[in-house]
Parts: C-alpha cells; sequence; structure tokens
C-alpha cells in the first residue's frame, strides 16, 4: 500500500488552484499597504541558528519551533515559528552597522512552522505578514501599528474588525512581589490567558494579591474599565497604575484614528509570546473563532543580538482565516482567454498572444489537438483574415 505516501502530516496543509492564486494576491495587497505607510519589506531566512529564534526566554515559542542539528556547523537549527525575533535581528544589525537610533520600519510575510497547532483545526503551516517599528518608546508608535493592522484588516475586506487592547505591564506589576518560582509564574499565566478564576485561586494563597489577580480577568470591555481598574488596583501598586494610565493613552490615540472602529479592553489580554512587556492587541472578527491578529510592544529584545536598547513594536496577521473575508476583486479568479489548437498553430499567433499576456490577460494555449478549455477561460482568440479579436468562448 502505497497510500501513506500521499498523506501530509497531522495540522499540515497546502493550499491549491484557484485558492493559492487568491492567497498570493491577498499577500501582495497587503505588502502594498505595508509599502504605502512607508514600511521596508525584507525576507528573513525560513532556518536560523535556533538561539538566534528564541530570544526572550519564550517558553511557548521554545516548544513550538522544530530544530535540528545543522549538518554543516553542528550547531542547533531552528524553523521559525514566529519571524518577529528575525526583524529583532535585522534591527539590531543595521544599528550595528550604523547607529543613528533613528526609527526603523520593517515589514514581512512568509510562511511559519509550528511543532503543534495552535487550536483544534489550527494550520502547523500558517501564512503570516507583520510590520514592527524600532526605536520608538512613545505610545504613537503603538497606534501606529494598530491603526495599520485596522488598513489591512479593512482593506482586505473585514468590514468590522473589533481590537481587544490591554497591557502585559500591569500583571507584571502585580506579580513581582510575589516570589513565584519559574513553574508556578508559568502555571499562573496560563491561568490568567484562560481566564480560569479557579485555577487562580488554587495556585496563590489567600490575601489581596490573589483577590486582585481573581478580579482581572473581570475588568473588560469599554473606557469605563480603566476607572474600575484603578479603584481595583490602589494606590499600593504604582506600577500597574502607570501601565493602566499608558493604556489609557493608547486608546484615545488609537480612538482619534480609527474612528469606525470596534475598541475593547481587556486588562488580562496577555496572548502575547514571553518578549511582550507593553501594551498587547489582538483583532477579531464575528465569522473567524479566533484573534486573525495580535502584536505589541517588546522592548530592547535586540540586546541579545548584541544591540543597544531599543524600543520596539509591531503585529503579525494570519493571512489564511483574512482570505475567506477579502475583497472580490482581491482574490477574483481571473478569466482566461483561450487560444484553440487551430488558432494556436496560425502564422503570427505568437505575436498577438504575447500581446494580451502584456496587457494583463491570463491566456491559455491549447498544447494537443484534443486539448478542451478549462473552466476558467471564458473568451476564445479568434482570427478573421489578417486581423484578431476577443470574443465570448461558446463551448
Amino acid at each position: 500500500m502505497t497510500e501513506h505516501k500521499w498523506r501530509l502530516p497531522a495540522g499540515v496543509d497546502q493550499v491549491l488552484a484557484p485558492r493559492a492564486r487568491q492567497l498570493e494576491m491577498l499577500r501582495r495587497h497587503v505588502l502594498d499597504v505595508f509599502h504605502s505607510w512607508g514600511f521596508d519589506y525584507v525576507e528573513p531566512p525560513i532556518i536560523e541558528f535556533a538561539d538566534s529564534l528564541l530570544v526572550g526566554g519564550d517558553e511557548t515559542l521554545d516548544l513550538q519551533t522544530l530544530k535540528v542539528v545543522d549538518q554543516m556547523s553542528g550547531r542547533l537549527l531552528g524553523v521559525r515559528s514566529d519571524m518577529t525575533a528575525q526583524a529583532v535581528r535585522i534591527d539590531a544589525h543595521n544599528q550595528q552597522r550604523n547607529p543613528t537610533g533613528a526609527p526603523a520600519r520593517l515589514c514581512y510575510a512568509g510562511t511559519v512552522v509550528h511543532a503543534v497547532p495552535f487550536g483544534v483545526h489550527g494550520s502547523r503551516v500558517p501564512l503570516k505578514a507583520g510590520a514592527e517599528i524600532f526605536g520608538v518608546a512613545d505610545s504613537s508608535a503603538d497606534a501606529e501599528v494598530v491603526a495599520l493592522l485596522v488598513d489591512i484588516l479593512q482593506s482586505s475586506g473585514m468590514a468590522e474588525p473589533t481590537v481587544v487592547l490591554g497591557h502585559m505591564g500591569i500583571y507584571r506589576a502585580l506579580v513581582a512581589d510575589l516570589g513565584l518560582d519559574a513553574q508556578l509564574a508559568s502555571a499562573l499565566l496560563a491561568a490568567m490567558q484562560s481566564k480560569s478564576e479557579t485555577d487562580i485561586v488554587e495556585l496563590l494563597p489567600k490575601g489581596k494579591a490573589r483577590d486582585l489577580l481573581v478580579r482581572l480577568p473581570t475588568l473588560m470591555g469599554g473606557h469605563a474599565v480603566f476607572a474600575d481598574a484603578r479603584s481595583a488596583i490602589g494606590s499600593q501598586h504604582p506600577k500597574a497604575l502607570a501601565a493602566v494610565d499608558e493604556l489609557e493613552r493608547l486608546a484615545g490615540l488609537v480612538d482619534d484614528r480609527c474612528q469606525s472602529l470596534q475598541l475593547r479592553f481587556d486588562l488580562a489580554e496577555l496572548a502575547g509570546f514571553g518578549y511582550h512587556n507593553g501594551p498587547l492587541f489582538s483583532a477579531y472578527h464575528p465569522q473567524v473563532g479566533h484573534a486573525v491578529a495580535r502584536g505589541g510592544r517588546y522592548d530592547n529584545l535586540g540586546e541579545a543580538f548584541g544591540s543597544t536598547p531599543r524600543a520596539a513594536t509591531g503585529f503579525d496577521v494570519n493571512l489564511r482565516p483574512l482570505l475567506d473575508n477579502a475583497l472580490a476583486e482581491l482574490t477574483a479568479a481571473t478569466e482566461a482567454i483561450w487560444v484553440a489548437p487551430q488558432v494556436a498553430v496560425a502564422a503570427r499567433s505568437a505575436a498577438e498572444i504575447q500581446r494580451l499576456r502584456a496587457a494583463g490577460h491570463r491566456v491559455v494555449v491549447a498544447l494537443t489537438a484534443t486539448e478542451q478549455p478549462s473552466s476558467d477561460c471564458t473568451k476564445q482568440l479568434v482570427q478573421n483574415a489578417d486581423t484578431w479579436s476577443v470574443q465570448p468562448l461558446n463551448v
């Protein structure tokens, strides 16, 4: 039996025609939007030395990264599961060569590989596109990437996305004095991410700290959440209050720039990787059962590459779920012009076919005398004496 040779590994899927072309057109559209906002396109390699991909010490990222020993160097290679670290490495290298400290805007698009899928029906080989801003510590940079993400979603046809804002600094400030070991800290973060009040209660001893952390996942909704958060946190946690203030300022900037956006707040929005240390955001759509994009701030990650400390913020968006809501003009299959066998062999037909293709038309030329036009061929090339015309195809 050779049937197993046709099968792909669990969670690994392929994209076939016509969806593959539609996905590529969407990718091009997203890159054009990045370009129009002044972001420079980079194309990192799909494999790197593992220690370059795993900067920031994130456990989830480590578990999601496939690893293999490099036969040439003997070092451990990783297949990228996230492209942010690669953008950080590129910016750090640029800063070492030309240390101006000026802001940098980088964007990228490509396949990442996950050791296990996120979610029951998630793909292990999603196509991601993302953008990062380096060198700006102000909330204006966070607002810029949120507004850019909204432009990507709306211009692609996702008319009513919802963006949820949070702040990793609030949670970090509240747990800083608890003295948690690594295992307990990891378990508590997982409980917060899943909003499991029961797990939070079981992990922490009785006291004000536990009560506050149990309350944190309930602090969500509209702008009124900021007053509720300040009341719940109190004056004993000034760093947490400062993070609330920063989040509220960011909310105002996003509201000013994206006035039609459905903006919500969740002070336990902690779905970023472990390297995130500031505002976080996720984008949702009613027709997609999970976040279509995530992002946030991750200052000073470039230090791992020997660079000077540098602020950074950005996001990535999963293009395949976005494709299902994309505008028809972005994803519609291009109609083809059929060139029948007798026309294909006619004198000067090659020149006319080349002219049509140069003008942007899709032309399918018969290769045998018996070949029939495919379903996407709706027109045909017709020769009348010394003239050529394109007419409807009557099959």
